[in-house]
Parts: C-alpha cells; structure tokens; sequence
C-alpha cells in the first residue's frame, strides 16, 4: 500500500513549489487560491509569507492542489507557461503516445506535441554520446527558467514513458537551466538520477539501450493515469536508482531508530567510505536521510492516524515529547496538535 512505501512517505519543501503558487495567483479569480489551498490541507501562510520559513508538502496536498486548480484555472499546467493548456490536452497527448510504436518514437511524439502549443520553449529530441534527451530551448535567449514548469514538463516525459513500457525507465541525467535552489534535496525524490543546476538548456537524457518493450495500454488505463494526475508522473516510484533513496528504503524496511552507517553500506554492497561519498555527490548524508524519514513518519501519522502524540514522539525516536514538539515545530511551523488540527480539519 502507498502509506507503507517509503517514497511515497517523502515530503518537499514548501519552497519546491513556490513557482507553481506565484503561476497559480496569476491565473485564480481574486480569492480563490486561498480556498484552494484550505482544501488541499496547505497552509494559506504561504502566500502572506512568501515561504520565509519551511513547512513540508506530501504527495497527496500536491495533487489535490494540482487537480482543484487545474479545474479553477481551465488550464492544465496552471500558468506555468506562456499560454494557456486546455482542458483535454493531456488526454489527448496520453492518446497519442499510447499509440507510438517504440520508446524514442513516444519521446518524438511527446516534443512534436508540445512544439504545437508552446510560445515560450520548443523541445528538440537529440542524439549525444549514446544517449538520447529531450531538451527544452527558450525560443529567447532571455526566458527566465520557471523551475515547477520545467521540473513538470521533464517528469511528465517520464513519467508517461515510464507508464507505456509498465516500470519505471531509468533516467541517466537531467540539467536544469536555473541556479541550484535551497530545497535541491527535493529534486533527489523527483529525478531517479543526478541533478545539474544552472545548465545551459534543462534537458533530461535516458539510454535507449535500456529501454523496455512498450506495454499496450487500453482506454480504461489511461483514464486512472489521468485521475491520478500528477502523482503517477511526477512520483514514478524510484526506487534503485539513487544512492539517497536506496539508504531511505532500507531504514524503511529495517530499524531506523539505531541503524548505523555501516549496517547500510553492507545492504547497498558499498564500503562506508565509498556510500558517504556517494551520498554526499547526492548532496546529502546519511544522518540527514535519518531525520527526514522520522519527520515523514511523523507527518503521516499525525495526518492519517489517530495515534497519540506522545506515542509518535516515542515511535519516532525522541526521548521525550517535548524534543519532538521543539523538532516538529522546526519542520513544519506549528505544534503537532496544531498539524493534526489543520489536516483533520482545513478551512473550508
């Protein structure tokens, strides 16, 4: 089930989405973005504040927003592009695809697509080294990078590839045309691969070698994809494909609580050395994927159990309640009751 996988358990930054609400309030009817974000169970603070301090976003506050607004605004990628994408246009780019005979004839059909109805990019799909990537290029040379868009447009990409040949499609490299942010450790939840910031165009690259048969899709399965929208997309599953995630998973799967280092570079058949290093290249440590697990442990229970907070204090791992009230105020900028209060209950 999706509360048992330690993915799906992840959390972003609320500055990963900081673009997509300024896009957002540039398309709503005055008032509406509040309400919106009441019903997702996010906090309205948000757009008071400008994000000058950090809550932490689930999956599933991502995709209600996505879907309430994408109704709002009649526009499918909600102001993240120049002009407008209407309703059906992903179904209909899902249609398309679904007919395409081999993966890179998918990934030709999906730059064709969007090379219809974008102003402001053009993507161009490129052989290099092996390799083949779609990259997306301003059609100016001073077009400011919208980092959600851009983020979105690569997983979509992705994540539709990944639906067609039925498992997720490795992902060899993907570069980001803007200067690395503050929440770049969210990018390593989003992309099974390294990250480069501050490229010269954003592209995302896969090995064609290592592409799988396409699976053939019916109607019906490309319905739930779309309901679905945008977990199945931007949240494929990765699973092995970074260092990062491959350590998460395990503490998921072991005792978190009081596993070392070492415990965790036996399972990934790696030195301690070699996994430090490899998780540091990831731009993180193992102690910081430590904490981030027990913070997403304690966010779900409190969203979706009825768990007192001195026993999720204790199955967390803190000494005594009063280190988890400090800690998780520090996370998300309310008390535990507070949070719980909040998600059980949201404005209407």
């Amino acid at each position: 089930m999706e509360h048992h996988d330690p993915v799906f358990l992840t959390t972003v930054s609320s500055a990963f989405i900081q673009d997509w609400l300024l896009a957002l309030e540039t398309r709503c009817q005055s008032g509406a973005l509040p309400k919106l974000l009441r019903r997702a169970g996010i906090e309205t603070d948000l757009l008071e504040q400008k994000f000058e301090r950090e809550h932490r976003i689930t999956f599933n506050e991502i995709a209600q927003l996505y879907q309430m607004a994408v109704a709002e605004t009649k526009d499918e990628m909600m102001g993240l592009w120049g002009r407008p994408v209407r309703p059906r246009t992903l179904q209909y780019l899902v249609t398309v695809m679904r007919d395409a005979s081999t993966p890179v004839s998918a990934l030709y059909r999906f730059s064709t697509f969007w090379n219809m109805l974008l102003d402001d990019f053009r993507l161009e799909l490129r052989n290099r080294s092996h390799l083949v990537e779609l990259v997306l290029v301003p059609y100016e040379p001073d077009i400011q990078a919208q980092r959600f868009g851009h983020m979105l447009l690569l997983k979509l990409a992705h994540g539709l590839l990944s639906w067609l040949v039925g498992m997720e499609t490795p992902v060899k490299e993907v570069r980001l045309a803007f200067p690395r942010p503050e929440f770049a450790p969210d990018y390593a939840v989003v992309f099974p691969c390294k990250v480069q910031f501050k490229a010269a165009h954003t592209a995302i690259a896969f090995d064609p070698d290592e592409f799988s048969g396409l699976v053939k899709r019916s109607g019906s399965e490309a319905l739930v994809f779309l309901q679905r929208a945008p977990l199945d997309w931007i949240f494929t599953g990765s699973r092995t494909h970074t260092y990062s995630l491959q350590v998460r998973s395990f503490l998921f799967g072991t005792n978190w609580k009081t596993c070392q280092l070492r415990e965790a570079a036996d399972a990934l058949n790696v030195t301690p050395r070699t996994l430090i290093r490899r998780l540091k290249a990831e731009g993180t440590s193992f102690q910081e994927i430590k904490d981030a697990l027990r913070r997403d442990i304690a966010i779900r229970a409190l969203q979706h159990g009825t768990t007192s907070i001195e026993d999720i204090s204790h199955e967390t791992g803190f000494s005594a309640p009063s280190n988890f009230h400090r800690a998780f105020r520090k996370w998300t900028g309310r008390t535990p009751a507070g949070y719980r209060s909040l998600m059980t209950h949201p404005s209407s």
